[in-house]
């Protein structure tokens, strides 16, 4: 059964989302909410629950789970990062977009794509999702909250909390979230590709 915080979606309490880092530190599950949309996060070191993460969303390994990180300089440890680049993530971090880059050695290799030794990484930009990793100290995975055999993301806490109380740990509610994914921008080849147009606009990347 998934534990539920009810928590303030800019001021959200300390102790509630203590309990839940408490649940995700001990290899839970937990729905949370970002500034694109709810996702589902586990531990960055805990296999049992990416495997978990993956099976419930039904999505195999060629699908890039992502690492939400604090900042840019938490994001730098897990993916290699040239000069270019990092001004174009500066201009975008905090905020809804995810890019794919090179990972370093620090990303265990069942995160990455198996075949390109990449990864996908954000800096959210939500007071919940921050609060989180701050007191977790490290990245979280993430992949953005879509049922299977759905294709929008799921927004509504309670929905969540019925449809999956029996396969997460926790739920951690900051009411709506504006239910529009990343844009995602692959950084790994010569020149940068957009994948996705979601929430972030182009142009604040200069492309």
């Amino acid at each position: 059964m998934a534990q539920y915080f009810e928590v303030h979606p800019d001021n959200p309490q300390a102790r509630l989302l203590k309990q839940a880092a408490q649940i995700i530190d001990k290899g839970g599950i937990a729905a949370i909410p970002t500034d694109s949309s709810y996702a589902l996060v586990c531990r960055l070191d805990d296999k049992n629950a990416a495997d978990q993460l993956r099976r419930i969303r039904q999505i195999d390994d060629k699908h890039h789970l992502t690492l939400l990180c604090r900042d840019l300089a938490e994001l730098a440890n897990y993916a290699k990062v040239d000069n270019h680049q990092y001004r174009m993530l500066k201009r975008a971090t905090p905020g809804p977009y995810t890019f794919i880059l090179e990972a370093t050695k620090e990303v265990p290799r069942r995160l990455s794509h198996p075949s390109r030794r990449t990864v996908g990484l954000r800096v959210p930009e939500h007071g919940v999702a921050q609060a989180l990793l701050e007191i977790l100290g490290q990245p979280l995975i993430g992949t953005t909250l879509i049922a299977p055999g759905e294709s929008e993301p799921m927004n509504d806490p309670q929905e969540i909390r019925e449809r999956f109380e029996h396969q997460i740990q926790a739920v951690v509610d900051a009411g709506a979230c504006p239910r529009e994914p990343t844009t995602v921008v692959d950084l790994s080849g010569p020149e940068p590709e957009v994948l996705r147009i979601g929430r972030g606009e182009l142009a604040k990347l200069g492309l």
